[in-house]
Order: structure tokens, then sequence, then C-alpha cells
């Protein structure tokens, strides 16, 4: 079979086992898909009447502000843990179909990326409620996306080895996963913090991306040279170091799962 032919056939492959994924988790879901558009909403809106009021002086369009943090937050949180169990969950598949390994968290992924897609367009009706100005700007939203699905591809990498070999380790990155979301400020202003607080926030990855597309978004404003720099060697180092990873020590984990 020539390059090109396994190229195709394993693109196939990424989107059938991604189309198997969204179908799967709104199985038993009379709503289906139409979750992942009014699951960023209600959540906007109890976050808004908990939270609008406390901030109202700091955060202008407060609900933008936070479901602009949210739909970034749930894509880096739905690629790597979905990411994590990719190898175990497709243990069968592994072992009676020749395939690529790496195609299995990055389907997953995939997934998270899709449903990152159909949460847009709640996004987008909000950003039409509040009156948010479309500027060219705001597509940078995608770029910045896009970078963060590389970032969480890398996550999952690392995550889909260990967890072969370490179970535990799903229980402990959920702890963590708690510890990095109030640390990239979804629901508060970073300038609310103390001065120690910011610089940990500031050094956070994940905060970086949300922090890009709020700019873009609520002040037409492009990154700073640091910003611009975080972004790109989060998302490149990040991926190539889980690539690596993957790549050493995929053929042991099959022996291990």
């Amino acid at each position: 079979m020539s390059e090109e032919n396994k190229v195709r056939q394993y693109f196939f492959v990424i989107r059938e086992l991604t189309a198997r994924e969204v179908k799967r988790k709104y199985a038993r879901s009379y709503l289906g898909i139409l979750w992942s558009v009014l699951n960023p909403l209600l959540s906007m809106a109890v976050m808004s009447m908990i939270f609008s009021t406390v901030f109202k002086r700091n955060i202008e369009n407060f609900p933008i502000y936070y479901l602009t943090g949210s739909i970034f937050w749930n894509l880096f949180t739905g690629a790597t843990n979905a990411a994590m169990t990719s190898l175990v969950d497709n243990k069968s598949m592994l072992v009676k179909v020749k395939l690529p390994m790496e195609i299995f968290p990055l389907s997953r992924c995939f997934t998270a990326m899709t449903n990152f897609g159909y949460s847009l367009v709640a996004y987008v009706v909000m950003l039409l409620i509040f009156r948010i100005s479309f500027t060219p700007c705001m597509l940078l939203v995608f770029l910045y996306a896009g970078m963060l699905f590389l970032f969480s591809l890398g996550v999952g990498y690392w995550l889909s080895v260990i967890y072969a070999v370490f179970g535990d380790i799903k229980h402990l990155y959920s702890i963590l996963l708690t510890l990095l979301m109030y640390a990239s400020a979804l629901f508060y202003p970073v300038e609310s913090t103390s001065e120690a607080m910011q610089e940990v926030i500031v050094r956070n990855p994940v905060y970086n991306y949300i922090a890009c597309a709020r700019k873009c978004v609520l002040d037409a404003a492009l990154p700073d040279a640091n910003q611009w720099a975080r972004l790109f060697v989060w998302s490149i180092g990040m991926f190539l170091a889980g690539k690596f990873c993957f790549d050493k020590l995929g053929n042991r984990v099959l022996q291990k799962i």
C-alpha cells in the first residue's frame, strides 16, 4: 500500500472513531448533540447568577468573559480525559488491527474539538445577544483553539501511556484539573488576586489560551509578544514532548494493557 493510501486510510479511521465517540456520548440522550450547545449556555447562566453581582464592577460582559473561558477549558479537559483512556478502551482493536497507536488518542482529541465546534454555536448566539461587535481579530479564536488542541494532544499522549501502566493516574489527574481550573481565572478577574497568585495564573498554560481568546473577543486586541511566545512554546513543546514519550514507550505499553 502506498503512503498516500495509508494516510487516507488513517484519516478515515480517525473520522470513524471520532463519529463513534460523538454518537456514544449522546446515545441515551433525547437531545443528543444539542447538549453541546445547551451545556455551555446553562453553565454560563448559573455562573452569571452566582458571580455577576460579585464581580460586576471588575468584569464587563461577565457572561461572555465566563463563556469564553469555559469553552476553552472544556476543550482541554475533554481532550485530555478522553485521550487518557484511549489505549485501554481500544485494546481489542490494538491487538487485532494493524494501526498506528497514536490514532486512538488523536481521535479522542478530535472528538473534543468537534464538541468545541458545537459549543461555538452557543457562543456566537451569546455574542449577538450581548451585542459584541464582530472584528477580524475574533477569527484568532480558531488559531488559539488549534494551539490548545496541540497542547492537549501532547498531554493526552503522556496520559494515555501512563494510564496503561498506572490506572490511579486518572484520580490524581482529576485533582490536578481542579487546581488548574481555579488557577485559570474562569469566573473571576485575575486582578482580584494577590501578586503571588497572579504569577501562578500567568504561568498556567491553559490560562494563556483563555486570556488571549478573551482579549481578541472582548477587547479586539492582539496578544503581546510574551503571550505569543508562551502560546507557541507550550503548544509545540508539549506536543513534541508527548509524541516523543508516546513513540518511545508505546510498544512497551501494548504489552501491558
